[in-house]
């Protein structure tokens, strides 16, 4: 297998040279010649329209949630809540073995209407929800820092490809990988977590792991949208970034836009204020962020937030008012927590023309969309 995993990033680092196509020789007109009408054949229907236009109102809402839920109640909230997806944490995973955790998982998915988005953070190093537990892995999965310390970028995507094997094998269907951020002071939050090496190297992963995730139909999430850099940690206050934006643009944006090209499933956004973009609001509650992740950088798939819960966000906002701004602002999934308080929350304002019926559409329809690219829409 590992022979494999390696001719396989053997390829992703090499690419295919593209083959040469054959000049086809363009016929000149003939204004004599008579024209032939083709009988117009009927459009197939869009699947996801179908789909879409089959959801209630209540249902459409509950596609936006990416929820953290608990064992003992997810088989009630799933559809109680018409949930877009699950969060798994570490606790999903413990006193578990792989034959039961796929037991666990179909039932999430039985109780599904819509199939759901099944998340996980295996980012390796620091972060390891599955691979810290012998039951699946004999070791945890190094971090891609120390990955690529010990066998450059072919060692670091051969990780990526054993991290696929092993979600693919569970039944989880998103990595909230990977970590696009460029850190260099090791006192900052997201510096372990980085990968260590320049813009250009690290936009190198990106794509390479986006590509291996895309060949296993594991959904990857490009993270933390616009860069985190050296700053504080979200989960426990506010982080300020006062960078220009032309420095963003020549070294934090650059992994985003190269996983973007290789063709990602989503990208999260981060709670940081990021003030060339917007001086007063988290990014992830921005319009104006949001505004230029889809119309400057050309981005058009799933965007989602970074956990609504993190003290970056309940400090200074109520949780269904953190819910409907996220929504507002432009995001196609919420993770969050307190997913019941929010999803009544997001599905009052859409009632009360506070949410855009059209946009709620627009983003229920990529979340859809993403779904049936991982195949769980048949």
């Amino acid at each position: 297998m590992k022979q494999i995993c390696f001719l396989l990033v053997a390829l992703l680092l090499t690419g295919c040279a593209a083959v040469p196509q054959p000049s086809i020789p363009v016929p000149e007109e003939d204004a004599s010649a008579a024209t032939t009408v083709l009988p117009t054949e009927t459009e197939a229907p869009d699947p996801i329209q179908q789909l879409l236009e089959s959801m209630t109102i209540e249902q459409r809402v509950g596609q936006l949630f990416l929820a953290r839920c608990d064992a003992g109640t997810a088989l009630r909230d799933i559809p109680a809540y018409h949930l877009g997806g699950l969060v798994l944490f570490a606790r999903d995973f413990e006193n578990q073995t792989p034959d039961s955790l796929r037991q666990v998982l179909s039932e999430y998915q039985q109780a599904a209407q819509t199939p759901l988005l099944l998340a996980v953070d295996e980012e390796g190093g620091t972060v390891t929800r599955i691979s810290r537990y012998p039951a699946f892995r004999s070791q945890s999965f190094p971090s891609p820092r120390d990955a690529f310390a010990s066998g450059g970028l072919v060692q670091a995507l051969t990780n990526e490809e054993e991290k696929c094997q092993l979600l693919k094998s569970l039944g989880i269907n998103v990595n909230l990988g990977p970590v696009c951020d460029i850190s260099t002071d090791p006192g900052g939050f997201m510096y372990q977590r980085s990968l260590g090496q320049d813009a250009d190297t690290t936009a190198d992963f990106v794509s390479g792991t986006v590509r291996v995730m895309n060949a296993y139909s594991i959904g990857s999430v490009l993270k933390h949208f616009p860069g985190y850099g050296n700053n504080a940690d979200t989960h426990t206050g506010l982080a300020v970034d006062s960078r220009s934006l032309e420095e963003l643009e020549q070294t934090d944006l650059i992994p985003f836009a190269a996983g973007m090209e290789a063709g990602c499933g989503a990208v999260l956004v981060s709670h940081t204020i990021v003030q060339a973009l917007d001086e007063e609001a988290p990014a992830s509650l921005s319009p104006s962020v949001h505004q230029y992740l889809r119309q400057t950088m050309g981005y058009d798939g799933v965007i989602l937030t970074d956990d609504l819960s993190m003290q970056a966000i309940t400090d200074r906002y109520g949780s269904g008012q953190a819910a409907v701004l996220a929504v507002q602002a432009g995001n196609d999934l919420l993770c969050a927590t307190d997913y019941a308080v929010q999803y009544e929350a997001v599905l009052q304002a859409v009632l009360e023309g506070h949410i855009d019926f059209d946009a709620l559409n627009v983003s229920v329809t990529r979340v859809l969309k993403w779904k049936q690219t991982l195949g769980l829409l048949g």
